[in-house]
């Protein structure tokens, strides 16, 4: 993810792609003039892809190709990294320091939180939900902001985590994707600017960099954590990372890249079963209304 042209509101469409109707395509339409960042999987094979324009959320269906604008555009809104959680969507809102958190059914919007206060430059990236709480990496700032899950779930206070250990910030766009292990006991991200993978604690915001002997994912943008199998995408380069972690989390080794001729400019994925999906943001295409985005399926 990085920084971003804001575009014209955008109005609900519904959008088909060539291959509706077959089953599961390789390659899915979003909205003309869309300008994705963030992809997340919900119930069933809905998908949900937020915009950069003015934080509109579309959600479709993996399985047709088909789907509708869920959450209506804003003027001043930006949707970067998405998550979906039992009913809800947590949104990213990157340079405008704030999330936003959405029933994922209707489109009400339920919350919203400012994440960074005080001034200064901010990017909220991405975002990983745990049992505990939503964690949101800010791309400017040696912090990871906190929304408290209560009790049932509940959506409660704001708490801001100062990264400390290994990590440094530095000049460029800083920590970026984030996931979880399944338990929610450790949290791994991607400096982007470094190319650094990090381990981090959840509950104190200590991060010890994992050795992966020398390799680094520059350009590294969303990544998705299945099990010990870490996918990291690094959008300029146009390919998937993939890197075998060890148990601990604190070594790996990279055990593949994944191409496919369909990426422009990928951001982020999410998993489907067996298939992995990536969103083209095409950061190095100009936007206009009818500029074309996609959602491309990779099998595995």
């Amino acid at each position: 993810m990085r920084r971003i042209v804001l575009a014209a509101l955008l109005g609900c469409v519904v959008v088909p792609t060539a291959l509706a109707g077959a089953s599961f395509p390789s390659v899915i339409s979003l909205p003309n003039g869309w300008l994705p960042e963030g992809i997340a999987v919900g119930n069933g094979h809905t998908f949900y892809a937020g915009s950069r324009a003015n934080g509109a959320v579309y959600r479709g269906d993996l399985k047709t190709g088909t789907g509708s604008v869920l959450v209506q555009g804003v003027a001043g809104r930006v949707a970067t990294g998405l998550k979906f959680d039992r009913g809800r969507l947590f949104v990213s809102g990157a340079n405008t320091g704030k999330a936003w958190v959405y029933d994922a059914k209707t489109g009400a919007q339920l919350r919203e939180y400012q994440l960074a206060t005080g001034g200064g430059a901010t990017f909220i990236n991405d975002v990983v939900v745990t049992r505990d709480g939503a964690f949101f990496t800010d791309s400017n700032r040696a912090v990871l902001y906190k929304v408290a899950l209560g009790r049932n779930r509940s959506l409660g206070d704001l708490q801001t985590l100062n990264l400390t250990g290994d990590f440094q910030l530095a000049a460029g766009f800083n920590l970026n994707g984030i996931d979880a292990t399944a338990n929610g006991r450790w949290l791994v991200a991607v400096q982007s600017n470094t190319g650094n993978l990090y381990r981090i604690d959840p509950a104190t915001g200590a991060a010890k960099l994992i050795d992966v002997g020398g390799a680094t994912f520059t350009n590294g943008d969303g990544i998705l954590l299945h099990g010990r199998t870490l996918y990291v995408v690094r959008n300029q380069n146009n390919l998937i990372a993939v890197v075998r972690l060890s148990p601990d989390l604190l070594k790996g080794s990279v055990a593949g890249t994944i191409t496919n001729p369909n990426f422009d400019t990928p951001t982020t994925i999410a998993r489907f079963g067996s298939r992995l999906y990536a969103v083209n943001a095409r950061f190095n295409t100009p936007p206009t209304p009818t500029t074309t985005y996609t959602v491309v399926q990779i099998r595995r």
